[in-house]
């Protein structure tokens, strides 16, 4: 099958590259930087020409409400119009885990516009809501740290391994357009802030992490509201398996 991923040069989307061509699959890259812009739509005729399904694993900016919102609405836009001319019979869009449940997160309100526009486009659809991945909380940290002091925010997640959502976002580009999917999360729960420390320490780095709420992990998101639903589909890898590959 010819499947395109949009974002294929992210980690996600690279490591849902791989997973696909591991299964056999004839992939497309559509990346900026391999010469196909979803801000504008350049190249993405040329890239989709052909292909059956597009999963899109691309990010967008986090900081502010009003750029990431367009930025999604744009790029969504631009993919799903080209996707109806190109013929695509599958759109496979990875989102978040509890973004409806979550006000205030600029990056949030981008993926909801995203998978509004899905939703509603002319293309068959699947969404597929993950939890924070393994490697969340030191990304996280690293955005604040300054001279070997971090702030992060206390969150509990679920969460799951990258290489775990590119094999569970492959299987469903090669089936059937689906809708919503259920949740899909690690085994177990986390506190972020205990995530971050382990990963440094395993990379071999000393960091400071001050627990602090923060304007884009905010207290609205504290408890047991980032955690999967009942019915979540739960992937196989722990964080400490993750982690010990991190050493």
């Amino acid at each position: 099958m010819r499947i395109a991923v949009a974002g294929a040069t992210g980690n996600i989307g690279a490591l849902t590259v791989a997973a696909l061509e591991r299964d056999g699959h004839d992939v497309v890259r559509i990346s900026r930087s391999l010469g196909t812009d979803l801000s504008t739509g350049d190249g993405l005729d040329d890239a989709l020409a052909g292909v059956e399904v597009v999963v899109d694993a691309t990010n967008g900016p986090s900081t502010d409400r009003a750029e990431t919102v367009a930025y999604f609405s744009t790029a969504t836009g631009n993919l799903l119009a080209a996707e109806k001319r190109a013929g695509v019979r599958h759109h496979v869009l990875l989102s978040i885990t509890a973004i409806a449940r979550v006000e205030g997160n600029a990056h949030y309100a981008g993926k909801r516009e995203q998978e509004r526009l899905v939703a509603a486009g002319p293309v068959p659809w699947s969404i597929v809501p993950a939890t924070q991945f393994h490697d969340f909380a030191a990304m996280v940290a690293s955005w604040t740290e300054q001279d070997g002091v971090a702030t992060i925010a206390p969150l509990l997640v679920q969460p799951i391994a990258p290489a775990d959502v590119a094999d569970i976002l492959a299987e469903i580009a090669a089936g059937a357009p689906q809708g919503r999917h259920v949740d899909v999360a690690g085994p177990e729960p986390h506190d972020l802030v205990d995530m971050a420390r382990r990963t440094n320490e395993a990379r071999g780095r000393t960091v400071k992490l001050v627990p602090t709420w923060t304007a884009l992990f905010g207290t609205a998101m504290a408890g047991n509201v980032l955690l999967p639903g009942d019915d979540a589909r739960i992937a196989p890898t722990t964080f400490d398996e993750w982690l010990a590959g991190q050493r």
